[in-house]
């Protein structure tokens, strides 16, 4: 099948879940400043942080999609249990808001970022089997330092919040989640180049 139908399908989920996450935000009691910092300051930052990753997965899902031109049922499959892992997001950001950064909620939201991006993974090993060897995505990913990179932060995040404890604990993991974050961020233009080639040779 074509792949317009699993693109709209991810695009209203992940608006969706970008949607619950805000409606999560507690508005201030009061009208002031200090009132917006205490009531919903941290609510703010773990929004943002959850909301940035949400964009960077539709940013790169957008992206892996332009190379693909039909889906299989494995790739419907990978793709919901990507979607699975995102749409989880709107809890256990809320859960770290609530908690204010107790270990736990940061564990289970440091889980909820690995399994987000191995199901990731799964879906683009997925696609390039299903291109077979002259896979224009494989050219496309390459090494996929970036990939190989943020599953380790992820590892070093939890490990930090379960074995050193604490705030130090936490705020080396929440520093590791916010550094692939950024990592991810910074354009990359590798499928950009690969899609221009193919759009050349047809």
């Amino acid at each position: 099948m074509p792949t317009n139908r699993l693109e709209a399908f991810s695009d209203g989920v992940l608006a969706i879940i970008i949607t619950i996450m805000v409606l999560g935000l507690k508005v201030p009691t009061g009208h002031h400043l200090s009132d917006l910092v205490h009531t919903t300051g941290i609510g703010l930052l773990t929004y943002l942080l959850s909301f940035i990753y949400v964009g960077i997965y539709w940013n790169n899902h957008h992206h892996m999609f332009r190379l693909v031109r039909q889906v299989s049922g494995g790739v419907l499959w990978a793709n919901l249990a990507l979607l699975f892992c995102l749409s989880l997001f709107p809890f256990t950001t809320a859960w770290v808001d609530d908690s204010r950064f107790e270990r736990t909620p940061v564990v289970i939201y440091g889980l909820n970022l690995l399994g987000a991006a191995i199901a990731y993974f799964v879906l683009q090993t997925v696609i390039i089997r299903q291109q077979g060897p002259k896979s224009p995505l494989r050219e496309a990913v390459g090494a996929d330092l970036k990939g190989k990179l943020s599953p380790v932060f992820y590892v070093a995040g939890i490990l930090s919040a379960l074995l050193i404890g604490g705030r130090v604990g936490v705020g080396l993991a929440e520093a590791c989640f916010v550094a692939v974050a950024i990592m991810w961020v910074v354009p990359d233009r590798r499928i950009d180049r690969v899609v221009r080639q193919h759009q050349t040779l047809d």
